[in-house]
């Protein structure tokens, strides 16, 4: 066996989950890469909501769907994730966050814990049971270390009936580098009164 890159990793986690006809989120659109694999993965049946605050990332991920011609699997929308709830009313089979800012871009633009943290709550709300959220959680940048402390402090305290919490990384590499938290859900969670 060999240990899989934690991209690789995170897509092995997404291509599990996923069947075609799903619905699925990508919560940071980025330069459009996961959009598409997400697209790839769902069929023509299935939609992936894909969200990000730069229109140069919407325009982006917008690019390479129709270079792909799978524009029509995909609505990239202009917003921040924590407005996933208000756009997606669907069950949700699988969700992506990569956390940070976004390569080759404005370096003082980066996903936040506050927004981080309330796109997870609404995001367990919508997953189906079995369903998967995977973060990669890029930390090496200013503010990284704040979200990536917030992160797994949250995370953490999901309870394990309801919610299995992993996380991949390696441990000796150099410079901060990326990891994955994967949270799948057991059982529907207990509302909050």
């Amino acid at each position: 066996m060999k240990l899989q890159r934690v991209l690789q990793y995170a897509q092995q986690l997404l291509k599990e989950a996923i069947e075609e006809g799903d619905t699925v989120v990508d919560a940071t659109a980025g330069n459009g890469h996961d959009t598409l694999f997400l697209a790839q993965l769902v069929g023509d049946g299935g939609q992936v909501y894909a969200f990000d605050v730069q229109k140069s990332a919407v325009d982006a991920t917008l690019h390479r769907l129709l270079d792909h011609s799978l524009e029509h699997r995909a609505l990239v929308l202009h917003a921040g994730h924590e407005q996933v709830a208000k756009h997606v009313q669907k069950p949700v089979a699988a969700a992506i966050f990569n956390l940070g800012y976004l390569p080759g871009s404005n370096h003082d633009i980066i996903t936040k814990p506050n927004t981080t943290i309330q796109a997870i709550e609404d995001l367990l709300g919508l997953l189906k049971i079995g369903g998967l959220i995977v973060l990669v959680i890029y930390h090496g940048h200013p503010g990284g270390k704040e979200e990536r402390d917030t992160v797994i402090d949250y995370v953490s305290t999901l309870p394990q009936k309801y919610v299995h919490v992993l996380k991949y990384e390696f441990l000796n590499q150099q410079n901060d580098p990326p990891f994955v938290i994967a949270l799948e859900k057991m059982k529907e969670l207990p509302k909050n009164p």
